[in-house]
């Protein structure tokens, strides 16, 4: 689930970029790359998949 949060992040951020889209300064392309980078390393760090390691016995 982070990983797609992560990769619509990085498309918005690259929209936001490619078509010089004059935001404020909370909201801009560097700023939305930095919250999908933080998705992506949440995702690899194992936080928001959806598999479960409870063993059932």
């Amino acid at each position: 689930m982070a990983g797609i949060v992560a990769a619509v992040l990085f498309f918005i951020a690259f929209l936001i970029n490619a078509a010089d889209i004059s935001t404020n300064d909370t909201f801009t392309s560097t700023n939305v790359m930095l919250l999908g980078l933080t998705a992506l390393a949440l995702h690899v760090a194992g936080i928001g998949t959806a598999r479960s390691y409870r063993s059932r016995r």
